[in-house]
């Protein structure tokens, strides 16, 4: 695969590291504020560098990363690894496995069709802002 030297945009490498499933998504995160480096929130041209940490929010907990190689070109999941270093805390991986449970929860049974709206309340009320 291709490594970099030097700098690539946010959004590229996002996408290309597979941690959104189109540069779209990966723009428009960094538009609505949900990617910061350096405790500094980022547009999608800012350029990150080896050695840098990317915070990604990710509804109610935050994955944080570490930039070890670049590419702009979209890889496979395999060779995903040797470019960056996922280093979430623990808390908020504690965080994402209560909300996945919390998800879980609420999954209807195939085939039942949409939720009524008294689910969708009670859905509502027990997630609350999540």
């Amino acid at each position: 695969m291709e490594h970099i030297q030097g700098k690539t945009r946010t959004d590229k490498y996002l996408w290309a590291v597979r941690l959104f499933k189109t540069r779209a998504l990966a723009a428009e995160a960094c538009e609505k504020g949900r990617i910061r480096v350096l405790d500094v929130t980022v547009k999608a041209s800012r350029n990150v560098k080896p050695g840098e940490v990317i915070v990604i929010h990710r509804g109610p907990w935050h994955q944080h990363i570490r930039v070890i190689a670049l590419s702009e070109r979209r890889m496979s999941a395999a060779l995903v690894n040797g470019y960056y270093e996922d280093i979430t805390p623990a808390d908020e991986l504690e965080r994402f496995r209560l909300h996945q449970a919390t998800l879980a929860a609420f999954q209807l049974k195939r085939g039942s069709g949409r939720p009524t709206k008294r689910d969708r309340r009670q859905m509502d009320d027990f997630l609350g802002d999540w």
